[in-house]
């Protein structure tokens, strides 16, 4: 099994998630996030004075899968979250060792 986290852009989530649960992706978390990377932030504007904004808000999505899907995930999430700009995200991927679903005591496979 392998956990993919991906970052991206948050008016990019809708599309991601349809074409993950089309492939069979039956569960997956998203949390709100902030952080820069090479696009370090960006300057706005508010009430007519200027400000800096260090930390770019983003979306961190998060799967458990088997081995034999991560390639076509990870094709799937870059292909729908990709805007071709500054600031599109990254993918992660680990592996994991053991999943335990905690209502029935399923591991491995069959708690995902």
């Amino acid at each position: 099994m392998v956990k993919i986290e991906a970052i991206i852009k948050p008016f990019r989530l809708t599309e991601v998630q349809e074409a993950l649960v089309d492939m069979g992706i039956q569960g997956m978390t998203v949390t709100e996030v902030k952080g820069f990377g090479r696009q370090k932030g960006h300057v706005e504007m508010y009430r007519g004075a200027e400000y800096q904004v260090d930390f770019v808000p983003k979306l961190q999505l998060t799967v458990v899968i088997s081995e034999n899907q991560a390639q076509a995930v990870m094709e799937t999430i870059r292909d729908k979250a990709q805007t071709g700009k500054i600031g599109d995200g990254k993918i992660f991927v680990s592996n994991i060792e053991e999943v335990l679903r905690i209502r029935t005591g399923e591991t491995g496979r069959e708690a995902l």
